[in-house]
């Protein structure tokens, strides 16, 4: 009988500060047959619970994909210490010469994300093989998760690779890389099914012990990110020819009339760099997010949001920004584009002579591509003593116990995506945005596709959503964007530093698939263009 090793987890409530509602925070592993595990709605709940736990983890290892996102896009360069390969400039430049030696530095990603379909595609697949009669309603809940979080990892992963293997179920078959529409199709599909048996509870007001579950609005608001970029990035009418634009407006549009949400009335209490200002975790404009906790240790617990410490500060703590990696930096130009008057730049960004950050010489020749900004969303955190956040809680490794939830979809994402697929209230969504981020200075303007994607970067600054903005005006449209040709602090020396439009026309903006991958199928899969 074959075994599969199923991760069985529980939510509970924790008691400590910020992480109060976080789940996924225990684990244990049990060796069942995945032919008789399925038979309680109990043992499928549990199994849902390994899923999400499946999400939490694909980040990891590797990149994370918010930090390689910033760094693709011309919001950001790769950064890092002086010292460290030139792996996150490869990314960065899109240019294998950078670093040829890197050829897995998506790897344990990629691993990851499978290991979660798989999870997906098992309880899937299990649950709807038998007949679970007044339990259906359920069960057919559960399964809407599940296909959700496929949605949502494939999603990830088509847009980062563009040519993948597409799994809905088990197999032990060597698969070749599947057409993306494919790919697009299952998502379409998935997401269709997810908004029509998820529960319609926002997630402000899911119980606290239960918060991060998917909800029909995250579905909804999941199906417009993604026929926005498909439709973008392929040149194509409708999602795959399963969902059109009005049924993408519908979407959102619903999601904006009947999901509850409401913008945050000070755009900088949305993170915790906010302190005691901070909105928290599970606010009124948090649509979908992945939870951390700060849990995570070195003997196989990857509860915490472990790439939070890449966009620290390099060797600095200064309250309230801690140390990490100095991944990132922050292009000049992106706090260039911002009016002095839009109170985002500050939230968004952290100066660090704007802010009389003590990032001396010493630390600068420690410090790559450093341009005097760096990004302040996702930074880990340090008290008035400048002792990690992370420390109260009994965990010393701020490298892997950083608890600070990755918000995904936010209600402002909403409002502006509804907006740009031709809302009848197009004008009111794009004020709201607006005047929540100019406040007395706030000033019309109209809705075009140009102010929607300029509004889109000031916006979602350090979230993750600029570079697939640009790749969806069209290659072309963000090579030319990013390009550039600049001078940064490479350890404290003036260096010059080119990125190329070629490079991004060559490789359809899409990174390396794995070498090791590309060597276990026996070149089955086949490396991307450029690469």
């Amino acid at each position: 009988m074959k075994k599969i090793k199923l991760y069985i987890l529980t939510f509970s409530l924790l008691s400590a500060g910020a992480c109060t509602n976080d789940f996924l925070d225990t684990e244990s592993v049990t060796l069942v047959s995945d032919e008789n595990y399925y038979s309680t709605t109990k043992n499928v709940y549990s199994a849902l619970v390994g899923c999400y736990d499946g999400l939490q983890t694909v980040w990891a290892g590797g990149v994370s994909l918010p930090v390689a996102s910033e760094v693709m896009s011309d919001n950001a360069f790769g950064g890092t210490g002086n010292a460290d390969g030139f792996n996150h400039q490869m990314m960065d430049e899109m240019d294998k010469l950078r670093s040829p030696s890197d050829v897995d530095l998506f790897g344990a990603n990629w691993s990851a994300y499978y290991t979660a379909i798989n999870r997906c595609n098992t309880l899937i697949n299990r649950t709807q093989e038998k007949e679970w009669g007044t339990n259906q309603e359920l069960i057919n809940t559960y399964i809407a998760e599940a296909r959700f979080l496929r949605a949502y990892l494939y999603f990830d992963m088509v847009r980062l690779w563009g040519n993948i293997p597409l799994l809905t179920s088990s197999t032990t078959e060597n698969l070749p890389q599947a057409n993306p529409d494919d790919v697009y199709k299952v998502i379409a599909e998935d997401l269709k099914f997810a908004k029509e048996n998820l529960i319609s509870t926002n997630y402000a007001a899911q119980p606290a012990t239960e918060r991060g579950r998917a909800t029909k609005w995250a579905a909804e608001a999941l199906l417009g990110r993604v026929f926005l970029y498909y439709t973008g990035y392929y040149g194509k009418a409708d999602l795959a020819g399963v969902v059109s634009k009005a049924d993408a407006l519908a979407a959102v549009e619903d999601v904006i009339t009947n999901g509850g949400f409401s913008l945050i009335p000070d755009f900088k209490n949305l993170w915790p760099v906010a302190g005691t200002n901070y909105a928290g975790e599970d606010n009124s404009e948090t649509v979908f997010a992945i939870k951390y906790t700060y849990t995570s240790d070195y003997n196989g617990n990857t509860d915490g949001n472990h790439w939070l410490v890449m966009t620290g500060l390099r060797g600095v703590n200064s309250f309230p920004y801690g140390a990490g990696w100095g991944a990132e930096t922050v292009n000049p130009k992106l706090w260039s584009a911002f009016s002095d008057k839009d109170t985002r730049r500050n939230a968004s960004i952290l100066s660090i002579e704007g802010e009389g950050v003590p990032f001396n010489a010493t630390k600068k020749a420690d410090q790559r591509e450093y341009t005097g900004y760096f990004m302040k969303k996702y930074i880990p955190l340090v008290d008035e003593n400048n002792v990690s956040v992370t420390d109260p809680f009994g965990q010393k490794s701020f490298m892997i116990s950083q608890f600070a939830d990755y918000v995904s979809i936010r209600y402002a994402d909403v409002l502006l995506m509804a907006a740009e697929l031709g809302s009848g209230n197009a004008q009111k969504y794009f004020d709201d945005v607006r005047k929540r981020a100019y406040k007395t200075n706030f000033t019309s303007l109209g809705v075009t596709q140009d102010n929607i994607m300029k509004e889109r970067r000031f916006e979602f600054v350090g979230e993750g959503l600029r570079y697939w903005d640009l790749l969806r005006q069209g290659v072309s449209v963000a090579a030319g964007t990013i390009a550039e040709t600049t001078t940064v602090l490479n350890g404290g020396v003036s260096t010059a530093k080119t990125i190329s439009a070629a490079n991004f026309n060559t490789t359809k903006g899409l990174q390396q698939i794995p070498n090791t991958q590309i060597t276990l199928s026996n070149g089955v899969l086949k490396q991307n263009a450029g690469w």
